[in-house]
Parts: structure tokens; sequence; C-alpha cells
């Protein structure tokens, strides 16, 4: 059984998953690495150059094709966007949603242009966050909050809810 990591950007999905697939022995899969890899460019490039809907296409794409099932996935945080392959990924294994408040994400999230951050034309970063958390929960096997939490207790949190 897969481990998948869902949430906001920058509630902690990569830095957690590492930490999980060490815990528990299994590989970890960041799929916004894997995005990069088979376009041969920076998530903000490729999001300037295909639009949202197309980098969009292109992560549903890489998201489903990801059939390890022993692994700890991390999504970018559009992950729920493709319906395909959050359908696929729920077959693999668990949906953790980390979840976090529209102000700890802002305060977080930086310069989310040149993180790779899509957002649709005309939205603001809140659109999105309310737009998202439905999603999140709706694909979610299990909700962890990490609000100003320590990573050592949210991995504890997770590990719990997982056994």
């Amino acid at each position: 059984m897969s481990i998948i990591l869902i949430g906001m950007p920058s509630c902690g999905k990569s830095t957690l998953g590492v930490l999980l697939a060490k815990k528990l022995g299994y590989r970890f899969i960041d799929t916004d690495l894997l995005i990069q890899e088979r376009e041969g460019k920076l998530l903000h490039e490729i999001i300037e150059e295909k639009g949202t809907d197309g980098f969009l296409a292109i992560e549903n794409e890489v998201n489903s094709s990801v059939s390890d099932t022993k692994a700890v996935i991390s999504t970018g945080g559009s992950a729920i966007y493709g319906e395909e392959a959050m359908e696929s990924l729920k077959k693999l294994g668990k949906i953790v949603y980390l979840k976090i408040s529209l102000d700890t994400m802002l305060s977080r999230l930086g310069d989310y242009v040149h993180r790779g951050v899509v957002i649709r034309d005309g939205h603001t970063l809140e659109d999105m966050y309310n737009e998202r958390k439905e999603l999140y929960e709706r694909y979610a096997d299990i909700v962890i909050t990490v609000e100003n939490t320590e990573i050592s207790t949210t991995l504890s949190h997770v590990l719990d809810a997982l056994s």
C-alpha cells in the first residue's frame, strides 16, 4: 500500500514525505519532480509555456502513470484537479490530506509564481484555497491538521492514523 500526500502548496508534503518514506522503508516519489523531468523544464516554465490547462493535463498524465505500491507519493497542490489521476492514486493506497489554514499557506508560500503554483486567471490565492479545500476533503482517506505542528509530531500523527 502506498501513501499519497495531498494538500495546499507549502503544507509540507515533500518534507514529510521523505521522512515518512524513510520511517516505513518505502520509496519516495515527488510528482512535481517527475513532471519537471518529463518536460525538461521547471514547473513555472511549463505553466508559462502551456498555460494552466496545459499544465494540469500534463500533471494528470504524470500522476496517472505512477504505479508504485510501496511508496510515499508527494503530489503537487493542484493534483486534485486531475480526476483520473486521483482515482488512480486512490487505488494505490491511502490518501492523506495535510491541512493548513489560509493564513498559514499565505505566510509560508513566498514567491508562488516561481514556485510553480497553479492559479486560475482572475483568481486570488484565497479563491484557490477555497476551491481546493473542498477537493482535498473529497479525496482524503485521512485528514491531518499540520497547523503550528513540529514535523516529528506530524509524522507521528500520520503513522498513528495509518495503523
